[in-house]
């Protein structure tokens, strides 16, 4: 079957994901996912030249911002 315009399939399992496939399991845009990143709030791992992020990163990611207050509207 072709693939929607500008999505692929990303593979369950995975060990380690590129930032855009992070940014697109968690719904946001890349230069988001990449702001995340070198903040440090999203953990990731260099593999020679390449960033990549652990999928579990993603789930401690959702994790601490259900834990942190809501902020004022």
């Amino acid at each position: 079957m072709a693939e929607a315009q500008g999505t692929r399939a990303v593979d369950p399992s995975l060990v380690l994901l590129t930032v855009e496939e992070a940014a697109r399991r968690l719904r946001i845009g890349r230069t988001t996912c990449f702001k995340l990143v070198r903040a440090g709030e999203i953990e990731s791992v260099m593999v020679g030249r390449l960033r990549r992020v652990p999928p579990d990163a993603l789930r401690t990611y959702v994790s601490e911002l259900r834990r942190r207050p809501a902020e004022a509207a």
